[in-house]
């Protein structure tokens, strides 16, 4: 088959039938349009054409390029290419996967960043409690907090996702859904904003089942709700490094350090695995070890 032929076939499949979300599927379109664009250069034309020397050439060219790609870039260029090449395979369209015998980099272990619960705290507290969109930063932060659900997760909320009192249904990677109990604290700044702020919002935009809206009524986006969390931070003096993450890292790192099951931050979290959850643990250890060292009278 044409590589292109090929490749919309792939990503329509991903779309459509494995429900992927569109930055998903957007990062899947980036990095195969890059093998695709090396595949005509080199004059290849149809998948037929494909050998796993060619798909280790690609792959080689690749991670001795300069500056020299993480790891990470690496290995998710990788599984990328595999994807497409099993899809071929699945339907018939190709015989033989040149990906076979093509092992991921091994990445390094990062341990994610948590916050202490008093940063949490200067956190969720920053946004003006006066000012309309202060209140509904302040409901999104809680919201990040008391679930540990994901940016994406949080900006794709409806209203009628609220609807079930003291839990809420997140929408997860590949559509797959999850019910999180929503503390207090967050349940009351969402009621807050639900009442007083968010009639406002709508009234400015076309009408959106969206829980979260901008300025001007439209559903609120990944991108600015990052940035909502940078905001808090630096009007908190927070200093220590934030990501998209950080409210979701700090969320499991906390239950875990209070006594929670892996198992049910695992839940929580909407984890395939437990292995995945499994890496906050060493987190936890870290901090008991800290605090075993400076109050232990023999520990130093």
């Amino acid at each position: 088959m044409r590589l292109e032929r090929a490749l919309d076939a792939y990503l329509r499949h991903v779309t459509i039938e494995r429900g992927l979300s569109a930055h998903t599927v957007s990062a899947y379109r980036r990095d195969l349009d890059g093998y695709v664009e090396w595949l005509a250069a080199a004059g290849i034309e149809d998948t037929s054409e494909i050998t796993q020397a060619i798909v280790g050439g690609f792959v080689a060219e690749r991670s001795s390029a300069t500056p020299s790609p993480a790891a990470t870039s690496l290995a998710r260029l990788q599984s990328s290419v595999r994807g497409w090449h099993r899809f071929l395979v699945r339907e018939g369209i190709e015989q033989d996967d040149p990906t076979g015998r093509l092992r991921p980099p091994k990445a390094p272990r990062r341990l994610p960043k948590a916050l202490t619960i008093d940063q949490v705290g200067r956190l969720l507290t920053a946004p003006s409690a006066d000012d309309p969109i202060g209140i509904r930063d302040r409901a999104l932060l809680e919201l990040l907090y008391a679930t540990g659900a994901r940016v994406s997760e949080a900006v794709g909320l409806d209203v009628d996702d609220l609807a079930h009192g003291d839990v809420l249904r997140l929408r997860g990677k590949g559509s797959k859904e999850r019910i999180v109990p929503i503390g207090s604290y967050a349940r009351d700044a969402i009621d807050a904003y639900l009442t007083r702020v968010r009639p406002g919002l709508a009234a400015k935009g076309r009408s959106s089942a969206r829980l979260f809206l901008g300025a001007r009524g439209a559903p609120l986006s990944r991108q600015s709700a990052w940035l909502v969390i940078r905001a808090a931070a630096e009007t908190a003096q927070i200093t220590a490094e934030i990501s998209p993450h950080t409210l979701r890292h700090s969320f499991a790192t906390h239950l875990l350090q209070g006594g929670a099951d892996v198992r049910v931050v695992q839940e929580l979290l909407g984890h395939a695995s437990v292995a995945t959850t499994q890496i906050y643990t060493h987190v936890s250890v870290d901090a008991l070890r800290d605090i075993y060292a400076t109050s232990h009278p023999r520990a130093v």
